[in-house]
């Protein structure tokens, strides 16, 4: 039997025909409104990932603060970790601070020069402190539970990659991984005399 081409247009050029017409009713738009466009939803979502993980950062140089005031003789050994904390806060901030956690980021890096003593300090009596970080009676606890914030906050970091866009996605494995050489230098060495 020989070969007849087909009479009408094929399903290859049916199928470009609408992705051409897609394009060009997305390429022209509707606008009735006096509104400006929405920002893309690219931009709206880093500037939340990157408030987000100002935050986080804030809250572990809060944990950083409370854990040398109550421990002051472990400031010396915790102020470069902090200081990167604080670092990590100003690079993770919306650049040039508009729409995002810039203030918050920039006052936690004007305190990387070292551990202050923060109102949230543990008080002589045992309460919690005004920011609600507990900080354990001991010195091993407190590195300790120091160390599980970083990891936390390093697997958090891991786990928000999938979700953003290159250059904070890059920003946040080298944070996380920061963290990760954290827990490290925090967790003492198995076999290590305390």
């Amino acid at each position: 039997m020989p070969w007849t081409p087909p009479t009408g247009p094929s399903r290859r050029s049916l199928l470009a025909g609408a992705a051409a017409t897609a394009g060009a009713a997305l390429a022209t738009g509707c606008s009735g409104g006096s509104r400006p466009p929405a920002p893309p939803s690219g931009v709206a979502l880093e500037r939340r990932m990157r408030a987000s993980a100002v935050r986080d950062s804030e809250r572990l140089l809060e944990r950083y603060d409370a854990t040398a005031a109550a421990h002051p003789a472990l400031a010396g050994r915790l102020a470069p970790l902090r200081s990167a904390v604080a670092a990590h806060a100003g690079a993770l901030a919306w650049p040039g601070g508009v729409g995002g956690a810039g203030g918050a980021a920039g006052k936690a890096a004007g305190a990387a020069s070292g551990p202050a003593a923060p109102s949230g300090a543990p008080s002589p009596g045992g309460t919690p402190p005004a920011g609600g970080v507990q900080v354990p009676p001991e010195p091993e606890k407190a590195l300790a539970a120091l160390a599980d914030a970083e990891q936390a906050l390093a697997e958090a970091r891991t786990a928000a990659l999938a979700a953003a866009p290159g250059e904070l996605a890059r920003m946040l494995a080298s944070v996380a991984a920061c963290g990760a050489v954290h827990v490290h230098l925090l967790t003492p060495a198995p076999g290590a005399a305390s």
